[in-house]
């Protein structure tokens, strides 16, 4: 699938690339909105939607979507109270692909996210 240059579409993706939280649609519009005035909250979620389907980016599910520039197999650890989302250094295991291909699965993707709560939000001692 290719699609017609977009420099919106180019603002947006590289706002992704060049955050390291893995933002959500409205952050990256909050972020781009003072540059782009007539951008819309809806061009935004189209745009990142279109570029995963065309593998430039990553839509990590949960609750609210985030996007990922990482392409590369690798896991992510998120606070369940904060929602923040961050990129792990633990190896990937290829196990796991193995493991599902012996039962016969033919793997495309996955993605591994553990969740918890993360060091900011347990040192608040709120509620854990």
């Amino acid at each position: 699938m290719t699609t017609r240059f977009s420099q919106q579409r180019e603002r947006i993706y590289k706002a992704v690339c060049a955050s390291k939280e893995h933002p959500s649609a409205q952050m990256i519009y909050d972020t781009l909105r003072p540059e782009l005035p007539r951008l819309s909250l809806g061009t935004v979620y189209r745009n990142l939607h279109q570029l995963a389907q065309e593998g430039r980016l990553v839509e990590i599910g949960g609750p609210t979507a985030r996007f990922d520039a990482v392409l590369r197999p690798h896991t992510h650890i998120r606070c369940r109270r904060c929602q923040r989302l961050i990129d792990t250094d633990w190896p990937y295991d290829a196990a796991l692909d193995r493991a599902a291909a012996a039962k016969g699965w033919s793997i495309q993707d996955h993605e591994l996210i553990f969740n918890g709560i993360c060091p900011a939000c347990a040192e608040k001692n709120t509620n854990i």
